[in-house]
Formats: C-alpha cells, structure tokens, sequence
C-alpha cells in the first residue's frame, strides 16, 4: 500500500479562493475590506516567515493587514495598551498575536486580552469554550485547518477511532474537540500516556502535534489509517521532517500528510477565513 496524499496546498487554495470571492462580494455591496491586525514582538527568524507568509496571504485574499512590529524589550503592559487600542478600532477585525513571545510577556495574559470577537487564532477561553460546548464561533485555525483537509478529501470521520498524540492548547486539545464534534470516539495521548505504541497502533485517524522528529515511528501506524502529521522541524542537516515516520507510515497508510504543505497551508487559510468571518459577524 502507497498512502495518499492530504494535500494542504490545493485545499488551501480552495479556502482563500472562496475568502476573495467574499470579500469581492462585500466591496460589490459597499461595506469595507476585513482588517486584520499581526503583532510581532522581536525578530525570531522562524516568527518572521510565518508572519510574512500570513500578510503575504492576506494581501491576496483581498484583506488589509496591518503590521506592528514591535521590538524585543517589549513589556507586557506595552504589548497590552496596544491590543486594547486594536480591540477598540473599528477597521480591525482580526488581531493576531505571533507566538512565541519574549520571556517578560505571558503568553496567556495576552491571548485573553485580545477580544473574544477578534480572536481570529481561536485561542481565547470564551471561543475554546463554545467549542467544547459545541456550539463554535472562532475556531483554533490548525485544528479547524486539519478538519477542511480531511472534509475535502471526503475521508469519514464518525465513528471512527481517532488518536491525538499531543495536548497543547494549540493543536492536541482543539483538534481533539473538534474530532469530537464530529463523532469520532478520541484518545489523546500525552508523555504519561502508557504504551503509547499499541494506543497509536488502534488509530484509524491518527493525529501526531508533539514537535519532536520523527517521533512516532511508522511502523507503529496501523494499515489503512488516515495520518495528520502536525509536526515541522528541521534536522541537523537541513532536512525538514515531520512527526512521524513519513517513509514507513506511507507504506502503511491510506492517507497520509507531507511536511511541509500539508497542515501548515491550511493553518494560514482557516485564519483568513476567520478574520472574513468576523467582519460578517461586525456588518
């Protein structure tokens, strides 16, 4: 067996194609173009791209992003007097927050103070909140992103056996929500998790978010399973390489995500279509 694959980029496409479409049609009707706000605190190589790939986004889909780039020694109470002015402005109907921020600032601190309407990443209590109820509104954009991927490759959900290795509000828990919400009967696995080999082997959708390379070895996935490889880390000698053990797992798998462009694509779409649905949600 040759696994298929989950391909973040054409499904991506798909998602920020229906954003301008919608965005076109809100100029058509005079009302403004979603703004988005994107707050960088200092100059980590790695926040740069991310942040980059994000205005460069949303410059094709037809939104405004505006930047705010501030510098490392950033406090807290600077940081905070600038969401509380973006909550406040009119014209932004998104605020995101690029993680990881400096050691002086608490990251949730931040993540609660940016307005559970503007919270585009999804990570503000108020929205996993309704999400656990099951009733979502802003919903975390990977785990939201994952769940587009599989729904687009019309790959059954319900009822199946679903495993999530890894519990970080981030990825592991939403994702774990939101396959939930969808009827899957959900593990979550974790670093105290037992036998971990034999949890990972009954997974018919197996969902790997730890950020340790090649963690998850694939001869560990079960034949026929759907694989979601969070993960993205470079090697020592420059490779970019996943999760799981892409070689072995897609020899066991049915469907199977690369890295990169398979999560990481539709990560930055679901954001996009967040900030347009926030700006719905403000007509």
């Amino acid at each position: 067996m040759t696994a298929r694959l989950l391909d973040g980029k054409i499904a991506a496409r798909q998602v920020r194609e229906n954003v301008r479409l919608a965005v076109d049609q809100r100029l058509a009707q005079g009302l403004r173009r979603p703004g988005l706000a994107v707050v960088l605190v200092g100059d980590d190589p790695a926040s740069n791209i991310y942040v980059s790939k994000k205005r460069k986004a949303c410059e094709e889909a037809g939104i405004v992003s505006k930047a705010f780039d501030l510098p490392a020694d950033t406090s807290q109470t600077q940081l905070l007097e600038l969401i509380d002015q973006l909550n406040q402005d009119p014209e932004i109907d998104g605020i995101l927050v690029q993680l990881p921020l400096p050691d002086q600032i608490d990251e949730s601190t931040i993540t609660e103070a940016v307005g559970p309407i503007k919270d585009v990443d999804g990570f503000h209590s108020t929205n996993i909140g309704l999400l656990t109820q099951g009733t979502p509104h802003l919903r975390p954009c990977t785990s939201l992103g994952i769940m587009r991927l599989l729904e687009v490759n019309e790959i059954e959900i319900r009822g199946k056996d679903a495993v999530v290795v890894g519990r970080s509000n981030i990825v592991g828990r939403p994702i774990a929500l939101e396959l939930l919400l969808a009827n899957a009967t959900v593990t979550i696995c974790h670093s105290f998790t037992k036998n971990l080999r034999a949890r990972v082997g009954q997974a018919e959708i197996l969902v790997v978010a730890i950020g340790k390379p090649e963690a998850i070895p694939g001869e560990w996935i079960a034949e026929g399973a759907v694989v979601v490889d969070v993960g993205i880390n470079r090697t020592e000698d420059g490779k970019l390489v996943g999760d799981v053990g892409f070689a072995e797992a897609s020899k066991r798998a049915s469907w199977i995500t690369p890295v990169p462009g398979g999560v990481g694509p539709m990560t930055v779409a679901i954001l996009l279509e967040n900030t347009l649905k926030s700006a719905q949600s403000c007509d």
